[in-house]
């Protein structure tokens, strides 16, 4: 009698389906259900069912969970956590197809009527018939899966080391839910007596281009952070531009000079950060009037290998400045042209800055009210509410603009390599050689392109440098944190071996098939297999 649920390709198959078939799109009533039907599919494990207290449930806020279920060998402490996300992107973009984009093999199916439209890439692989097709097949449910199986198999046949898989929500937007498990994992190291030896993610291989078919294994994970600033002018009619100063015509500058900066690139083992571009600009108007727009907001993406949060905000204060500067010559010419006397320099500053100023001001009771009136608006999410809380602090300090005020949005996600250690520099090596067998290569990448929730362990940053975004997120503390001492405590490689796949987030998403369903289970299970054999022996 076949014990397995799982072993083999085609039973996989069908598992990965089931997953993708469980609409999990962040921030939506699937996402919140999704961690209950994974742990009732979880129970149908005899050991689940023998040892229904290492299959827990932890609260990650919105009514959405943790799951973490921990196969424990009576013998062993080595533990691999094995990290993977449920939660997936929308699905708008498919047009009359979304209703099967949660259904692979039906949207692969279907997608042969429509290959036309297709680019010539997408067909061709739609044809050779190793693609399966659907929103989460490659970002990220089957490195659940192949999780899924790892489980079993140990399980089954009593591995003698400690496998802990952790599935989290909301990777895509704020990973609520790996901020989150961060702390349980600390609990449930003490609980259970654990030795975390690896933090092994399984998101899947991204291309590097758009003819790159290579599959990668990745040795850590690139970082990100959000500068974002809060530009307030001067209000004025429409009829006398230059009584005033609109906050657009500040904000561009500080725009122009965070475009593309080289300034923020840095550059590690011969890979770079992607430069810095806009998120989003806007001015704060909520209606059309003929007064000049004198608040606006920007959010700047940056991304890290190296650089602290206190480091990227010394170099956005350098880099702001020297555009408000050019800002206010700019400014004061057209005054000379114009023969007028203007108003004001820009001045630039810190929220943490604005904050104190606001509380010397107008009191802590006051402050904490102005806030409050912002974080308890539920249409808003964290960027925004970061953005709103400063301009109702300034609106309050109007002395101090026309201003600049300079802070961070959420989310932040730090950069982790682990590309010196030992067990990581033997496990990519024998990773590498037993993809040979499937004729694959398999190159190492020391920061995976594609931000995942490994930068919540494995934090090295000793400084408490961390503390420069706590002091200038607006929202920290309140409905945004970070563990960052949990996440020191955490201190164990990491690694990323997950199958291949192409568009990520878009409605040509697919999955490889022979890389998911035949070559990773055997590269997964080779990994786990050699460093129980490195623990034992």
């Amino acid at each position: 009698m076949n014990v397995y649920q799982w072993d083999t390709p085609e039973k996989m198959r069908n598992l990965l389906c089931e997953l993708v078939s469980w609409d999990s799109r962040t921030l939506t009533e699937g996402e919140r259900f999704f961690s209950s039907k994974l742990a009732a599919k979880l129970e149908e494990l005899p050991y689940f069912r023998n040892h229904p207290e290492h299959l827990n449930l932890y609260d990650a806020g919105l009514g959405r969970n943790v799951v973490t279920a921990l196969y424990k060998h009576p013998q062993a402490t080595k533990t691999i956590v094995l990290i993977s996300h449920f939660d997936t992107v929308y699905t708008e973009e498919y047009g009359m197809l979304e209703p099967l984009a949660f259904h692979p093999e039906e949207l692969t199916k279907k997608l042969h009527e429509y290959k036309d439209e297709l680019t010539e890439e997408v067909r061709n692989d739609l044809e050779s018939g190793n693609y399966l097709f659907g929103r989460g097949t490659m970002d990220m449910k089957m490195g659940l899966a192949l999780h899924m199986q790892l489980i079993e198999k140990a399980s089954v046949e009593q591995w003698p080391i400690n496998l802990l898989l952790t599935t989290v929500p909301d990777e895509e937007v704020n990973s609520a839910g790996m901020r989150t498990a961060v702390t349980e994992l600390v609990h449930l190291r003490e609980e259970f007596g654990l030795d975390y030896t690896l933090f092994l993610n399984s998101e899947p291989s991204f291309s590097q281009g758009p003819t790159d078919n290579k599959e990668y294994i990745y040795s850590g994970t690139i970082g990100k952070i959000m500068p974002a600033a809060l530009f307030y002018g001067k209000e004025t009619h429409v009829g006398e531009p230059l009584k005033g100063m609109t906050a657009n015509f500040i904000a561009s500058f500080v725009t122009q000079e965070m475009e593309w900066n080289p300034l923020f690139c840095e550059k590690d083992r011969g890979e770079s950060t992607p430069l810095p571009v806009s998120l989003q600009q806007k001015d704060l108007k909520m209606h059309y009037s003929t007064q000049t727009p004198y608040r606006a907001a920007a959010l700047y993406n940056v991304f890290l290998f190296k650089r602290t949060a206190e480091e990227v905000m010394e170099l956005f204060v350098q880099v702001a400045q020297q555009a408000i500067d050019r800002c206010n010559e700019t400014y004061k010419a057209i005054c000379d042209r114009e023969q007028i006397d203007g108003v004001e320099d820009v001045r630039v500053l810190l929220y943490d800055e604005l904050l104190t100023y606001a509380i010397q001001k107008l009191g802590k009771n006051e402050v904490w009210r102005l806030k409050q009136e912002v974080l308890l608006n539920d249409s808003w999410d964290d960027r925004e509410k970061s953005l709103r809380i400063v301009d109702n602090l300034l609106i309050q300090c109007q002395e101090l603009a026309p201003a600049t005020v300079l802070l961070f949005a959420p989310p932040y996600y730090p950069a982790v390599n682990s590309s010196d250690d030992p067990l990581v520099v033997e496990s990519i090596a024998l990773m590498q050689k037993t993809a040979k067998q499937f004729d694959v290569t398999l190159d190492q990448i020391h920061y995976f392109n594609g931000i995942c929730d490994l930068s919540y362990v494995k934090y090295s940053d000793y400084t408490n440098s961390w503390t420069a975004f706590e002091r200038n997120t607006p929202v920290y503390g309140d409905t945004y944190w970070i563990p960052f001492e949990d996440m020191q405590a955490l201190d164990a490689p990491v690694l990323n071996v997950g199958p291949f796949g192409k568009d990520a987030h878009q409605k040509t998403e697919r999955l490889h098939v022979d890389s998911a369903f035949k070559e990773m289970p055997v590269l997964l299970e080779t990994l786990v297999k050699s460093i129980m054999d490195r623990q034992v022996n």
